[in-house]
C-alpha cells in the first residue's frame, strides 16, 4: 500500500507499507482528504522535535468506511467519516478529570505515531465519527476547526462580549466562528490582509492588520474603551503571546492555543493588577468535533473560502514547498487521495 513519508532535509517520498488489518472493534477507512497543518510543515522543515523520521504525516482526515469489525455498530461500509487523531491513556490527571484532550501521554497521528497520509487507515470505532451530510473537503477541516472551537469554549464568552482572536489560520478561524456562534463580538487580527475576507466570513466583525495597524489603539477602543474581555492567541509567536496580556481588559481572560518555540518574558505585575485568567487550550474533545459537525451542517463555516488549494497525493511534496515559500498565500491545503 502506498503512503507518503517525510524524511530529513525537507523531502517527502512514497513508501510501501503493509495494508492495515481491521480488528473486531476497528473501522477500515479509505482516506479521501488530508489537510496539512503547521505541525506537518514543521516536520517537513525538520523543526518538529516530537517526530521520528521517516514520518507519515496527516491527522486532519476525511474518508469513507470500507469495512467494520464484527463488534462495530456505529459505522458501516460507505459512511463518510472524520477521524479523531489523538489518544488518551485514561489514567493521567487530565483523563481522570474528564479532559482527555490534554492527556499527558497523548499520541497524535502524524506526530508521535504514523499518520493518515496513506491509501487506507484503521482506527478504533470510538475514534471515528460518521457524517454523511458533509463533503470530504468539509470533513478534513473538522479537526483544526474543533481545536479552535475548544479554545473558544475555554474562553467561555458571554453574549455581547468583545473577543480578539490573534491569528487567522484555520484554528483561529475555528475560534472566530465558535465565539461568534456563542454570541460574542469578534475582532480578528492577522499580518496578512488576504485573511480579512475569510475571517469576516467566519463571523469577525472587524479585521486588524497586526503588522500595519496600531493594534493596541484598536483594542483600547473596544468595549467602551475598556478593551477586549478575551484575547485568544492562535499564532504561537513570542511577540503575540506576550502582547495578549497587554491587550486584554482588566479582569479579562487570555486563552493560548498557540505556543512559542522559545521562552516568553512577562511583566508579572499585569497578571496581578488585571487579575487575569490565563488558560491553555489543547487539542479537542469528541464533543468539540460533534459541535463543529453541527455548525457545518448549519453552514456556519465558509468551507470553500477556507480551502486555499487542492494537491493530488503525488504532488504533496510540492504542496509543502509552495506553502513554505509563501505561508500567507494558504489558509488550508488539502491533499486529495
Amino acid at each position: 500500500m502506498k503512503a507518503l513519508a517525510i524524511e530529513p532535509g525537507s523531502h517527502a517520498r512514497f513508501i510501501d507499507i503493509a495494508p492495515p488489518q481491521c480488528g473486531d472493534g476497528d473501522v477500515l477507512i479509505r482516506v479521501e482528504r488530508v489537510g496539512l497543518c503547521g505541525s506537518d510543515l514543521n516536520t517537513w522543515r525538520g523543526l518538529n522535535p516530537l517526530v521520528k523520521y521517516p514520518c507519515i504525516p496527516g491527522h486532519e482526515i476525511g474518508g469513507t468506511v470500507l469495512k467494520v469489525g464484527s463488534q462495530v455498530t456505529s459505522a458501516r461500509p460507505g459512511d463518510r467519516v472524520v477521524v479523531l487523531p489523538c489518544t488518551e491513556c485514561g489514567v493521567c490527571s487530565a483523563c481522570l478529570s474528564g479532559r482527555p484532550n490534554a492527556c499527558k501521554n497523548n499520541q497524535t497521528l502524524g506526530v508521535q505515531r504514523q499518520g493518515g497520509m496513506a491509501e487506507q487507515l484503521v482506527m478504533p470505532a470510538h475514534k471515528v465519527l460518521v457524517c454523511n451530510s458533509l463533503t470530504n473537503d468539509a470533513l478534513a477541516l473538522v479537526e483544526p476547526l474543533a481545536v479552535g472551537l475548544h479554545a473558544a469554549r475555554r474562553a467561555a464568552p458571554e453574549p455581547g462580549e468583545w473577543i480578539m482572536v490573534i491569528g487567522c489560520g484555520v484554528i483561529g478561524l475555528g475560534a472566530i466562528s465558535a465565539a461568534a456562534a456563542m454570541g460574542a463580538r469578534v475582532v480578528a487580527v492577522d499580518i496578512d490582509d488576504r485573511k480579512a475576507a475569510v475571517a469576516q466570513a467566519c463571523g469577525a466583525q472587524t479585521f486588524i492588520n497586526g503588522q500595519r495597524d496600531d493594534i493596541a489603539a484598536a483594542a483600547a477602543q473596544l468595549n467602551a474603551g475598556r478593551g477586549p474581555s478575551v484575547v485568544i492567541e492562535a499564532v504561537g509567536n513570542q511577540k503575540t503571546i506576550e502582547q495578549a496580556v497587554d491587550l486584554v481588559a482588566f479582569a479579562g481572560r487570555v486563552v493560548y492555543v498557540g505556543y512559542a518555540k522559545q521562552p516568553v518574558s512577562y511583566q508579572s505585575a499585569h497578571f496581578l493588577m488585571k487579575e487575569l485568567d490565563i488558560r491553555g487550550s489543547r487539542n479537542a474533545t469528541a464533543a468539540d468535533f460533534r459541535a463543529v459537525l453541527a455548525l457545518m451542517e448549519q453552514q456556519r463555516y465558509p468551507t470553500s473560502a477556507i480551502v486555499s488549494a487542492h494537491y493530488p497525493l503525488d504532488q504533496a511534496d510540492k504542496a509543502f514547498r509552495d506553502w513554505a515559500a509563501d505561508p500567507g498565500a494558504f489558509t488550508k491545503i488539502l491533499i486529495d487521495l
